[in-house]
């Protein structure tokens, strides 16, 4: 089922990046411009991302670092 029509982005998409550790409606945006356009789809991720796990915020609440902890994404190579 499609989450923004103005995209093209379903469900199944929005969950795969919030696998990916994407954990706000603002990082989904970032990852497949859900919500960016005419925005009545940003309720909808709310929604999707309130029902699973984030891993970020599981370590934030830890009082742990959120960034250090999550893996680079493969065929990124490190900045030097």
């Amino acid at each position: 089922m499609y989450v923004c029509s103005c995209f093209g982005i379903t469900e199944d998409q929005v969950k795969q990046h919030a696998e990916g550790g994407a954990c706000t409606p603002r990082q989904i945006a970032s990852a497949c411009k859900a919500g960016t356009d005419c925005g009545s789809c940003v309720r909808r991720i709310q929604a999707l991302l309130g029902r699973g796990a984030c891993p970020r915020r599981e370590l934030a609440d830890q009082g742990r670092p959120v960034l250090a902890e999550l893996p680079a994404a493969p065929g990124i190579a490190e900045a030097a």
